[in-house]
């Protein structure tokens, strides 16, 4: 399988992802910090639309447990709004707690199953940086975009979670237990070559917690725990887990903080 640009390993299988996500539908939402963060940014830069356009075609692509679906819903009341995600589970449980009216599909970001222009507008929370190969997502969404269609997306960067990263390096050397995401580089060149005039913005966002462990409990509820495929098979030995916690970076207090690198991408057809 071929590297993904900007990272040192190979891309994570699809049926992982789905998998994964899938089994961590009944904690997601409560986990789901730094979704909300950049999700909630996104939804205050989509534009108020002219009422010629009603109704307004939305697609959330990404929609995990359909928070920013219902969110959407209701920015734009009669919109025809349609949520996909790689993972059944997903999609399941957002139907089961999501109002009548909405739309869902199980598919993949890198070969949609909508016709060209069948959206006024593609919203997609991090999602991107799961995906083996962002350019052709970016190339769907726009394909997908009707004329005048706006897209607003968000991934990660290299250098996410990177005091986590540098403590298990520590503790288990040679041993990867931290994704890696495309470098800003190769992120910027996917979207200028696919999406010609899009704006990218980044930020470093630093979010707090008591513990490693907490940190660990909170990617394990997102479903975003270590997915490459030289994962170990069996439970991480109790006394790395310890070494690592030793060699994270500690405030005073004994609590620490994890840094994303996090970047929001605007498009306009």
């Amino acid at each position: 399988m071929p590297m993904k640009p900007g990272s040192l390993v190979a891309p994570v299988e699809k049926g992982k992802i789905a998998t994964d996500f899938g089994a961590a539908t009944a904690t997601y939402e409560t986990a789901s910090r730094l979704q909300r963060l950049m999700g909630t940014f996104m939804i205050g830069r989509l534009p108020p639309f002219e009422p010629h356009r009603v109704p307004l075609r939305i697609l959330d692509l990404g929609c995990g447990t359909g928070y920013f679906t219902r969110q959407l819903a209701q920015r734009y009341p009669g919109a025809q709004v349609t949520a996909a995600d790689l993972s059944s589970g997903m999609i399941e449980h957002a139907r089961s707690i999501s109002p009548e009216g909405i739309r869902w599909a199980v598919s993949d970001a890198e070969q949609l199953p909508f016709a060209d222009g069948s959206f006024d507008v593609v919203f997609s929370n991090l999602m991107v940086q799961w995906c083996a190969h962002p350019d052709r997502v970016f190339a769907e969404c726009r394909r997908v975009l009707g004329r005048g269609g706006v897209l607003q997306c968000s991934t990660l960067l290299e250098g996410s979670l990177r005091e986590l990263a540098q403590a298990w390096a520590q503790a288990d050397p040679g041993r990867r237990h931290v994704n890696t995401f495309d470098t800003a580089a190769a992120v910027a060149k996917q979207v200028h070559h696919q999406l010609p005039g899009a704006g990218l913005e980044t930020q470093t966002i630093e979010l707090d917690y008591a513990s490693p462990l907490a940190l660990g409990r909170e990617l394990k509820h997102l479903g975003a725990v270590y997915k490459g495929p030289d994962r170990r098979s069996t439970l991480t030995a109790p006394g790395r887990v310890r070494a690592m916690c030793k060699h994270y970076p500690k405030r005073s207090c004994g609590s620490i903080s994890a840094s994303y690198e996090a970047c929001w991408i605007s498009y306009g057809k």
